[in-house]
């Protein structure tokens, strides 16, 4: 079908771009798709597209995980309610003041990111916990929403595939080893130091926190968040007590690291991270709903309330995450991920297959939303241009994993996107318009860089 393949992208982006709508952009997606592939089916008219949308969609419970995600994408939002009406979140916020903790913008920043450090076992861990810890915080010292999610978006998945003990690297050497790459282990190693747009991110990210300066439509939000707190009187929730907070966020990351061992049979970083997560974040609510219970000022109806109120908020997120899954299956079937590495590895000078690479896996990780899915399309077409072309095992498979994060960060239908405008409470798109001009940035200077080091090591 060639060039056809990424129409559906094209429709979506165009959307997008028109209507500031993501649902309509993704449902069109869709569509757009469907009807392609009817377009080749001998035994079905094109007519039948809405319909097999319909089924799309629908296919996405067929998978245990997606399920999961969807589940735990409304839950989430029950958890974060209980914090933030239990005064916790506030409490926590004067305690990190009073005790000079985190005593300026800057201070604020850092801890947001060693946060992202620290939980490197997990990219959705990671941007939940920093973002719910974070969110006082940053409006105490007037900083932007977006920026919070800035933050923890670029730091999660680059040190994810930095630090490899966790489950991104699990599934990228099982992808090396199942493509019959010899020294699959020590190739993964090596990656770390070619791995030029990780590193560069987190510069940036780390950039922005200590020298307190903003550009493009990031700073504009910052701006308009001082505006907005110039005119606040008081917290939206008075001050409890901290423990509210921190026992049910402890119980929440203490869970995930249980079950990312319990279901991984004794390894962490086999552990299976949807399960994980689902049930450690179902058991957090299940804390602090108790804790509040017993507090006597709150009702178990009322609870309920605030529980339901909370994942009503997320109402709208969880459809664009269903529709994002739905949309990636049928690309899949469509074959625009082949298609996209075909274009990267055909008739190009042997300086710029490696440069080229990173681009291939920065448009299918945007187009598909998924890192994972990007490294499992592109290592089999990675592996064999290492093999026949002799060219650096590491080198190469680092532009890989590298152009998957990046296009991860510019794509608005990507899990982790999603996830930290939740965890830091923006908007999808805004998060996605904040944080482009930044990864675009990140994008280039790696681009670039894969061409000079490759003048050296190839």
């Amino acid at each position: 079908m060639g060039w056809l393949t990424i129409l559906p992208q094209i429709v979506a982006i165009g959307i997008v771009l028109w209507r500031k709508e993501v649902i309509l952009a993704l449902i069109a997606g869709i569509f757009t798709s469907e009807f392609l592939l009817l377009m080749d089916a001998v035994d079905r008219t094109i007519l039948m597209a809405p319909i097999e949308t319909i089924e799309r969609v629908v296919g996405v419970f067929s998978s245990a995980d997606s399920t999961r995600i969807l589940m735990f994408s409304l839950i989430i939002g029950c958890l974060i309610a209980y914090l933030r009406h239990s005064g916790g979140v506030t409490a926590l916020v004067e305690w990190f003041i009073n005790r000079g903790v985190t005593k300026t913008k800057k201070q604020a920043g850092l801890l947001s990111f060693f946060i992202g450090i620290i939980l490197f076992v997990e990219s959705n861990l990671s941007v939940i916990t920093a973002g719910i810890l974070s969110r006082g915080l940053y409006d105490k010292f007037a900083m932007s929403r977006e920026r919070l999610a800035y933050v923890i978006d670029s730091t999660s998945a680059p040190v994810c595939i930095l630090i490899l003990i966790n489950g991104w690297g699990a599934v990228v050497l099982a992808n090396l080893q199942a493509n019959g790459l010899e020294n699959a282990e020590t190739t993964l190693i090596g990656t770390i130091f070619y791995n030029f747009y990780a590193w560069i991110a987190l510069a940036i990210v780390l950039y922005t926190i200590l020298s307190d300066k903003l550009h493009g439509p990031l700073k504009a939000c910052d701006a308009e968040k001082q505006k907005d707190v110039e005119e606040e009187a008081a917290p939206e929730f008075p001050a409890s007590k901290a423990r509210f907070m921190v026992v049910p966020l402890f119980a929440l990351i203490s869970l995930i690291f249980i079950f990312m061992y319990w279901t991984g049979d004794g390894e962490i970083r086999s552990g299976d991270g949807s399960r994980s997560i689902l049930y450690a974040t179902i058991l957090s609510c299940i804390v602090a709903y108790i804790m509040m219970l017993n507090s006597g000022r709150f009702s178990h109806i009322k609870l309920v309330e605030i529980g339901f109120k909370g994942m009503n908020e997320l109402l709208q997120l969880v459809s664009i995450v269903l529709l994002s899954l739905a949309l990636g299956a049928s690309l899949k079937v469509l074959g625009t991920g082949a298609f996209v590495a075909g274009i990267a590895s055909d008739n190009l000078p042997v300086i710029l297959i490696v440069p080229m690479l990173f681009v291939a896996s920065a448009i299918m990780a945007f187009s598909t939303g998924t890192s994972w899915g990007t490294f499992a399309l592109m290592i089999p077409i990675g592996v064999p241009l290492i093999q026949i072309l002799g060219l650096p095992p590491a080198f190469v498979i680092s532009a890989i994993l590298g152009g998957g994060v990046f296009g991860d960060h510019c794509s608005p239908i990507s899990d982790t996107t999603m996830i930290s405008s939740v965890a830091s409470g923006c908007s999808l798109l805004d998060h996605v318009r904040t944080q482009l001009p930044y990864a675009l940035v990140g994008g280039g200077l790696t681009f670039v860089a894969y061409i000079i080091a490759g003048i050296f090591v190839l």
